[in-house]
Protein backbone atom coordinates (compact mmCIF):
# COMPACT_ATOMS: atom_id res chain seq x y z
CA UNK A 1 0.00 0.00 0.00
CA UNK A 2 1.15 3.69 -0.65
CA UNK A 3 1.65 5.87 1.62
CA UNK A 4 1.64 9.58 1.37
CA UNK A 5 1.69 9.35 -2.51
CA UNK A 6 2.58 13.31 -3.04
CA UNK A 7 -0.18 13.91 -5.45
CA UNK A 8 -2.71 12.48 -2.84
CA UNK A 9 -1.37 13.99 -0.17
CA UNK A 10 -1.77 17.07 -1.65
CA UNK A 11 -5.37 16.86 -2.86
CA UNK A 12 -6.87 15.69 1.03
CA UNK A 13 -4.21 18.62 2.07
CA UNK A 14 -6.07 21.28 0.23
CA UNK A 15 -9.39 19.64 0.85
CA UNK A 16 -8.49 19.87 4.84
CA UNK A 17 -7.66 23.56 4.11
CA UNK A 18 -10.34 24.57 2.77
CA UNK A 19 -12.42 22.96 5.94
CA UNK A 20 -10.33 24.81 7.76
CA UNK A 21 -11.33 28.09 6.01
CA UNK A 22 -15.11 27.14 5.66
CA UNK A 23 -15.01 26.17 9.63
CA UNK A 24 -13.52 29.34 10.82
CA UNK A 25 -15.99 31.84 8.78
CA UNK A 26 -18.99 29.11 9.52
CA UNK A 27 -20.01 28.86 5.77
CA UNK A 28 -22.35 26.17 6.81
CA UNK A 29 -23.16 24.89 3.53
CA UNK A 30 -19.59 24.45 2.72
CA UNK A 31 -19.54 22.46 5.91
CA UNK A 32 -22.10 20.56 5.30
CA UNK A 33 -20.71 19.48 1.65
CA UNK A 34 -17.86 18.43 3.32
CA UNK A 35 -19.08 15.48 5.11
CA UNK A 36 -20.39 12.32 3.22
CA UNK A 37 -23.80 12.72 3.50
CA UNK A 38 -24.92 9.09 4.80
CA UNK A 39 -26.42 7.46 8.41
CA UNK A 40 -22.68 5.73 8.85
CA UNK A 41 -20.72 9.77 8.89
CA UNK A 42 -20.12 10.45 12.57
CA UNK A 43 -19.04 13.44 14.20
CA UNK A 44 -18.37 13.45 18.17
CA UNK A 45 -18.12 17.08 18.92
CA UNK A 46 -17.33 18.30 22.55
CA UNK A 47 -20.33 18.22 23.35
CA UNK A 48 -22.53 16.04 21.18
CA UNK A 49 -22.53 12.59 19.92
CA UNK A 50 -23.96 12.86 16.13
CA UNK A 51 -24.66 9.53 14.11
CA UNK A 52 -25.61 10.23 10.49
CA UNK A 53 -25.33 13.19 7.94
CA UNK A 54 -28.77 14.62 8.99
CA UNK A 55 -27.82 15.33 13.03
CA UNK A 56 -24.29 16.66 11.66
CA UNK A 57 -26.27 18.91 9.36
CA UNK A 58 -28.87 20.14 12.02
CA UNK A 59 -25.89 20.83 14.34
CA UNK A 60 -24.01 22.63 11.89
CA UNK A 61 -27.17 24.79 10.94
CA UNK A 62 -27.75 25.75 14.75
CA UNK A 63 -24.43 26.30 16.12
CA UNK A 64 -23.22 30.07 16.79
CA UNK A 65 -20.45 31.60 14.58
CA UNK A 66 -18.49 33.04 17.67
CA UNK A 67 -15.59 32.24 18.85
CA UNK A 68 -14.25 29.98 15.71
CA UNK A 69 -11.09 31.50 15.17
CA UNK A 70 -7.85 29.03 16.05
CA UNK A 71 -4.52 28.35 15.34
CA UNK A 72 -3.89 25.08 14.48
CA UNK A 73 -0.30 23.29 15.65
CA UNK A 74 1.16 19.93 14.59
CA UNK A 75 -1.60 19.08 11.61
CA UNK A 76 -0.47 15.49 10.18
CA UNK A 77 -2.28 15.03 7.04
CA UNK A 78 -1.56 10.76 6.54
CA UNK A 79 -2.61 8.96 3.29
CA UNK A 80 -3.44 5.16 2.83
CA UNK A 81 -3.77 4.12 -0.93
CA UNK A 82 -5.52 6.59 -3.74
CA UNK A 83 -8.83 6.88 -1.17
CA UNK A 84 -8.68 6.98 2.30
CA UNK A 85 -6.68 9.46 4.44
CA UNK A 86 -6.67 10.58 8.14
CA UNK A 87 -6.01 14.54 9.28
CA UNK A 88 -5.52 15.00 12.83
CA UNK A 89 -4.42 18.71 14.51
CA UNK A 90 -4.56 20.16 17.68
CA UNK A 91 -5.68 23.44 17.79
CA UNK A 92 -6.13 26.87 20.24
CA UNK A 93 -8.88 29.10 20.48
CA UNK A 94 -7.93 32.70 22.40
CA UNK A 95 -11.16 31.83 24.83
CA UNK A 96 -9.46 28.31 25.98
CA UNK A 97 -6.62 29.35 27.67
CA UNK A 98 -5.05 26.98 28.80
CA UNK A 99 -6.49 24.60 26.45
CA UNK A 100 -5.88 22.66 23.05
CA UNK A 101 -8.42 21.22 20.83
CA UNK A 102 -8.05 18.01 19.60
CA UNK A 103 -9.47 16.98 16.06
CA UNK A 104 -9.35 13.83 13.44
CA UNK A 105 -11.03 13.36 10.59
CA UNK A 106 -11.39 10.02 8.71
CA UNK A 107 -11.58 11.01 4.61
CA UNK A 108 -12.60 8.99 1.83
CA UNK A 109 -12.16 9.63 -1.71
CA UNK A 110 -15.63 8.59 -3.27
CA UNK A 111 -16.82 9.69 -7.22
CA UNK A 112 -18.39 13.19 -6.32
CA UNK A 113 -15.27 14.07 -4.09
CA UNK A 114 -13.16 13.63 -1.09
CA UNK A 115 -15.73 13.29 2.05
CA UNK A 116 -15.44 13.55 5.92
CA UNK A 117 -16.79 10.04 7.07
CA UNK A 118 -16.00 10.69 10.72
CA UNK A 119 -14.18 12.94 12.73
CA UNK A 120 -13.36 13.83 16.62
CA UNK A 121 -13.22 16.79 18.56
CA UNK A 122 -12.27 17.55 22.16
CA UNK A 123 -10.41 19.90 24.23
CA UNK A 124 -8.73 19.02 27.43
CA UNK A 125 -6.35 21.15 29.93
CA UNK A 126 -2.83 21.68 27.93
CA UNK A 127 -0.68 19.15 28.89
CA UNK A 128 2.37 20.37 30.83
CA UNK A 129 5.46 20.36 28.24
CA UNK A 130 8.52 17.98 29.58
Amino acid sequence: MDINRPEILAEVTAEFERYEQALIVNDVAALDAFFHDSPHSIRYGGGENLYGYTEIQAFRASRSAAGLDRTLDRTLITTYGRDFAVASTLFYRPAMVGKVGRQMQTWVRFPHGWRVVAATVSVIVEPKAD
